[in-house]
Formats: C-alpha cells, structure tokens, sequence
C-alpha cells in the first residue's frame, strides 16, 4: 500500500468523526428553518447540543425493544435505562427532548463509538465473536463509555433479543427501520482497514455483508453496502480515474441516479435533500443524498460535510458515511476541524495504528 493510498484510507476515518461530531446538534431537524432558529447562520463549527430540540420524538420510540413504543409489559425488563443506556431512561418520554442531549462540542453519537469498537476489532484481525463481545460489553457497562443519549431502533431491538436468550449473532432486530443509513456507519472502519490491507474486494464485501446482518439483517441493505464497499475500495486505490467518474458510475448503478442531470437543475441542497430525497434515515433515500453531497462538493470536503449538516434529518449518520468518502477524495482530513473533537488524541492514537 502506497504512503498515499494509506493517507487516504486514515483522512477517510478521522473526517467520517468529524462529520458525525458536526452534525450532532442537529441531528433529526427536520425543519431545516430549526436550524438557522438555533443557529443563525447554521452549523459553521462543533456546537452543543441545544436543550430544546423542535421535532424530537423520541417521547414516541420503545424503550423495551426496537421501533415505536407500544403497551408496555409489566413481565419485559426495560432495555432502556436497565440494559444499556444506564442513567439515561429519564430523558425519554418527554417531549422535545434533545436525542444527544448534555452532549458537548465536538462529541460523537453512540454510532460512532460503536465504529470505534469495529476500528479497533479491525486492526487486530476482525472476529465476529469479537466484535460482539466487545459490543456487549461496551452497551451494558454500567460506568457509561459514551455521552450519549439516544440509542437507535437497532440497538435496543439488539438487546432485547439478547435479554430473550437468543445467540448474539441472531440478535440482529427487524423493524420498520433495519434498512438505515446507520447500519453503513460501523462497516466503515472495517472496509477501510481490509482495503488497506490489500484484501479482495468481494472478499471485503462479504465480510462488510456479515458484519452488518449482526446488526442490520436486510437484504435492501446489505446490496447498498457492497457499493459502498466498492465506491470505497476505487476510491482509494485509484490511479488516473478521477473521483467525479467513479461517483457517476456507483450513482447509476444505485438506482440508474444520474448525478450530472441532477447538478445541472441547478436545485439548493434543501430542495434536493428534502424534496427530491427524503432527509430520514431510509437508505433508499439517504444514500443516494450522500452521492449528492460528494459528486455536488467533489472538491470540496469541509462545504460538502457543512451542506450535509445544515439540511437535517439523519444528518449525523449520513455525516460519517459523506466524511469518509470525501477523505479518500481529498486524501487529507479536515486537520482544523479534527484536533477539535472531544477525543482527537484517542481518534488519532487509534487511525494512527494503520500502517
């Protein structure tokens, strides 16, 4: 692997942090004019987490498994709060309740931390059994290990089949919302260093496959991971193809989206991630926004994670996906942005770790 190839590969993870860290505040806005209420020029830099979040409903989401809330079982043990996410049930079913609230400037969601668990599972030799264990562990420690909040559908779903005495490796939940962009956030590390590492890309692609049904068992899902898999692995082993060519060809091939036609209309990111596209997280709609955002802003990383961010939804999400492809794009992190996060030294001592 060339000294390029690989500085490539450790932008890609160090910026997919930024990405998550930035969009944080407004994460599942989905009123973009929120945005610019709470933050007049929308988000130029790591803020807090606001207390007043306008179009939370996590008051609505199950804190005894995966999904929306429904009657509650006096019998079923809360996964909220009881399992995971200890010390955090009493911020749930309340209205406008910030998902990352108390989160600070800087910090990364739950997903991202998980992707830490991955990144470190991946540079010793990844194991499913592993990554399961160290993801256990990680959950329902009762000292938090991460400052979050908010845990997604797939976590709890995750939790609550644990709790029923399933094996962990069929513990993976389906809900109204397996299929997410979430899913795609800790395959990311595992893709980077198994390309870095030379392997074959169908190689990669069925371990990206496996890993992700841990989690995210759907088969809608797991074809958009193997072009990520792809769009990653020629993103960063490219000699003379240009990164415009090679988004054009994973977007029509992702559902034939023509990426120069969509340009050309000359649409604001609003009108196109909000209209166009949903902003939710559905990977039918959130991914090819993140083609978007990387073809509209190729040359651009820092404007092309600052437009992701500004028009809502599952911002933070999308945010890790957009940062790594526009670090194997640029070829170097966003160093101003990075040396910000909460735990750059940690972030770096880890990346750093890739050779």
């Amino acid at each position: 692997m060339s000294s390029l190839k690989l500085e490539r590969a450790k932008a890609a993870l160090k910026n997919a942090f930024i990405g998550d860290a930035l969009a944080m505040p407004v994460h599942w806005y989905y009123n973009p004019a929120d945005i610019y209420k709470a933050f007049p020029l929308g988000i130029e830099q790591f803020e807090d987490a606001p207390s007043f979040h306008p179009s939370s409903i996590m008051s609505l989401h199950s804190t005894q498994q995966g999904g929306r809330a429904n009657r509650a079982s006096a019998s079923q043990r809360e996964i909220v709060g009881e399992v995971i996410l200890k010390g955090k049930r009493q911020f749930w079913g309340k209205d406008n309740v910030h998902y990352h609230q108390g989160m600070k400037a800087g910090e990364n969601s739950l997903n991202a931390h998980c992707a830490r668990i991955v990144l470190a599972c991946a540079l010793k030799g990844y194991e499913p059994d592993d990554f399961l264990s160290r993801y256990i562990a990680f959950m329902r420690a009762d000292e938090p290990q991460h400052p979050d909040t908010y845990a997604e559908s797939y976590h709890r779903g995750f939790f609550a089949n644990l709790e029923r005495g399933i094996p962990a490796n069929q513990c993976g939940a389906v809900t109204h919302d397996t299929a997410s962009i979430g899913g795609l956030v800790s395959v990311t590390p595992l893709a980077i260093i198994q390309i870095a590492q030379q392997q074959p890309l169908k190689d990669i692609q069925a371990i990206c496959r496996h890993h992700l049904s841990l989690t995210h068992p759907d088969e809608s899902l797991a074809m958009v991971c193997d072009l990520y898999v792809e769009l990653l692995n020629r993103l960063m082993l490219r000699e003379d193809e240009e990164p415009a060519a090679i988004l054009e060809d994973i977007a029509q091939r992702s559902g034939r989206l023509n990426l120069p036609s969509l340009i050309s209309k000359k649409k604001s990111d609003i009108e196109v991630v909000g209209r166009t596209f949903s902003p939710a997280c559905y990977i039918s709609d959130a991914w090819p926004s993140i083609l978007y955002f990387a073809y509209r802003y190729v040359d651009n990383p820092k404007r092309a994670i600052m437009a992701n961010t500004n028009v809502g939804g599952d911002n933070v999400h999308r945010g890790f996906v957009l940062g790594t492809i526009m670090g194997l794009i640029e070829g170097r992190e966003i160093n101003a942005w990075f040396e910000q996060l909460a735990d750059a030294e940690l972030l770096n001592s880890a990346i750093e770790g890739l050779t």
